[in-house]
């Protein structure tokens, strides 16, 4: 994918597929935004990648300070004309439903689901402005087959799928499309808690039966973001080696 003039923003950048993405997007000729919690570690990865990253601290759990800093970023000469929100907590992993704290359970809503409508909702602006915007969610194929032990997660990223869809239609008339992708069980960071019987189902499971990387996930973002996409929106994109088939 060409996407050299595009300005992305990449909503946990600093580390797993957002970093991924955000190395993804830079080879394809993209500028990048990196927003994130983890502050060192994304200023340092955002200078490690030269004069086409920037980073700015951002939490999405923040609707006051947070989140509006996605329109502040997006002012600055060379703001996005692309957004990927894709920040997520997993807190409830390994418990049953009834065992999941209300806090926790609010938390794990709190970023995942009112932080990707609010960090879109500051965007619309400019992305309208681009002529040509683009949002891609971070879905989960959790959400797609199931997954026990992960409820507040699999419900957040069944909203994000849900959101996707109405967000398309009502952003449609500025020209901006949304997507969103299921990635499978990725081998990056993020994941490594993840018990090895988990991963020897999806390994199993999958129709492509290998352990799913993250350069499996990022092609897929740069389609979306790019102008070839253009006419493809409210649609959801499973990657995940045909472990759901959707």
């Amino acid at each position: 994918m060409n996407l050299a003039g595009r300005r992305v923003m990449v909503t946990g950048g600093a580390r797993g597929l957002g970093e991924a993405f955000a190395r993804a997007l830079l080879a394809s000729g993209a500028r990048v935004v990196l927003a994130d919690v983890l502050h060192e570690r994304g200023r340092a990865l955002a200078a490690s990648l030269g004069e086409g990253a920037h980073y700015v601290d951002m939490d999405l759990a923040d609707a006051e300070a947070g989140c509006p800093r996605v329109g502040g970023a997006a002012a600055r000469p060379g703001g996005p004309a692309g957004a990927g929100t894709h920040r997520a907590l997993s807190e409830s992993r390994g418990k049953l439903m009834q065992d999941i704290a209300t806090d926790t359970w609010d938390r794990v809503m709190q970023v995942n689901v009112r932080g990707t409508w609010l960090a879109t909702v500051a965007a619309i602006p400019h992305l309208a402005a681009s002529g040509s915007g683009r949002v891609v969610n971070l879905a989960s194929d959790t959400a797609l087959w199931g997954a026990p032990r992960l409820m507040a997660y699999v419900a957040s990223k069944g909203a994000v799928i849900a959101m996707t869809r109405s967000m398309a239609r009502e952003l449609g008339t500025h020209g901006i499309t949304v997507n969103a992708i299921a990635p499978g069980l990725t081998a990056v960071e993020a994941t490594e808690y993840v018990p090895a019987e988990r991963h020897e189902q999806y390994l199993k499971g999958r129709a492509i039966a290998r352990t799913q990387v993250p350069r499996d996930v990022t092609a897929a973002v740069c389609f979306l973001l790019d102008e070839a996409s253009g006419f493809v929106t409210g649609q959801l994109l499973p990657v995940n080696g045909g472990f759901v088939m959707h």
